[in-house]
């Protein structure tokens, strides 16, 4: 005779497995279709699947990560965020897109965490450009360099690693900078003309006897790279090391017009308290002076610009750069009398310089002045002089154009 409770504890398990064998295949179907679509590199819907297997299939705790990672190289760092903290455990990978996640919510602190938790676990190259990317956006110099060269131990082959250590190197230690910026020039040619620039001004720094201005001059051409964040911190060691260096403090408000322009920032008087302390430390510097002229030229001051281009003009009367630039302050001041005169007293300062030639050319044709008598003189002397200089010949070609020449034999 058949045990009664034989029979029922059949039927419990018939029952069970009726309610929970479909449960499990549709979690086994979940996920299937999770891995397929993950290396399908569809990661918004492998992040929905691993979802939905993690909830079916109770004992896979794995499958929360599977579906942070996804969620994370789909873009929804929210998402992702939620299921790792799902997950009883992380593996360094995870602990790594954790980190990457909260970098792209804009938890700084909780990224980095997470970021040092992968470290312990494995060290990857890639948690280390992530460190490097965020210490940069805290302009941490120091601790993305440290991140920077552990990166390029694990990974040699990572020609932007070297030229950016190569940058941070030109502020925190120059005479070791130029190593890892000619790598980088070796290694790719993209880079080859920024560290040119780089290499002549460490050349140029390492002759120069005082250190503050050795600081003002890789910051200058740290700016010339479009490295403004660092230019900005050059000119501040420069003002560390001498605090009344005048040119350091008109070139800090430089820098800091440029990030504010770059961050798409109002204008405002950006600059202006360090171009004012430069104007007070030394009034009869023509940096100074063209510094405070470009300020005024964007805040569209042009009678304040005029002045700073005036002082610098009586400073160096002999310099062709002044005239020039006192011809355009004449132009948007609306005297075009004296714009001409500028523009023409710079070609007889430099009579062999395309440039000058050129921009009067320029004046000529932009203001419908004196056409045949100077602007197409001047844009033929121009080309004569650099007769394979672009803007020369543009110069030229706007000349004829402007003044009914459409075609010229």
């Amino acid at each position: 005779m058949i045990n009664k409770k034989y029979i029922v504890l059949l039927i419990l398990a018939v029952l069970l497995a009726a309610i929970f064998l479909p449960i499990v295949f549709m979690g086994y179907f979940a996920l299937k279709n999770a891995e397929a679509e993950f290396a399908a590199q569809d990661y918004a819907n492998a992040a929905g699947s691993y979802q939905r297997a993690a909830q079916l299939l109770l004992w896979r705790d794995d499958l929360w990560e599977k579906a942070g990672i996804a969620a994370a190289r789909s873009g929804n760092e929210n998402e992702a965020i939620i299921f790792f903290k799902r997950a009883p455990t992380l593996s360094a990978e995870g602990w790594m897109w954790l980190g990457y996640s909260y970098f792209e919510a804009g938890d700084f602190p909780s990224a980095v965490n997470a970021l040092e938790e992968s470290l312990q676990l494995e060290p990857l190259p890639s948690v280390y450009s992530l460190l490097a990317l965020i210490y940069r956006q805290q302009k941490n110099w120091v601790a993305e360099r440290d991140m920077l060269e552990k990166q390029i131990q694990l990974d040699a082959g990572n020609v932007y690693s070297y030229y950016r250590l190569g940058l941070l190197l030109t502020v925190l230690e120059p005479e070791q900078a130029l190593t890892n910026l000619m790598l980088a020039s070796s290694l790719d040619p993209e880079f080859d003309p920024a560290v040119q620039t780089l290499r002549a001004a460490l050349n140029l720094s390492a002759t120069q006897p005082d250190a503050s201005q050795q600081m003002v001059t890789i910051g200058r051409a740290l700016g010339l790279v479009q490295e403004w964040d660092l230019s900005l911190a050059a000119f501040e060691k420069a003002i560390a090391l001498d605090v009344e260096n005048a040119e350091a403090w008109a070139w800090l408000g430089e820098a800091k017009q440029q990030m504010s322009s770059a961050q798409s920032e109002s204008k405002g008087e950006v600059g202006l308290v360090e171009l004012d302390r430069a104007l007070a430390l030394d009034p009869t510097s023509v940096v100074v002076r063209a510094l405070r002229g470009l300020y005024w030229n964007r805040q569209e001051k042009y009678s304040q610009m005029l002045a700073e281009y005036l002082q610098a003009a009586k400073s160096e009367p002999t310099n062709p750069a002044w005239q020039a630039e006192l011809g355009n302050a004449y132009v948007k001041s609306g005297d075009l009398v004296a714009a001409l005169a500028a523009y023409q007293h710079a070609t007889e300062l430099a009579p062999n310089e395309s440039t000058y030639w050129r921009l009067l050319a320029v004046f000529c044709a932009e203001n419908g002045v004196y056409l045949e008598e100077i602007g197409l003189p001047a844009a033929q002397k121009a080309v004569n002089l650099a007769p394979d200089d672009p803007s020369a010949l543009d110069a030229l070609g706007w000349t004829y154009l402007s003044s009914g020449r459409y075609a010229s034999g």
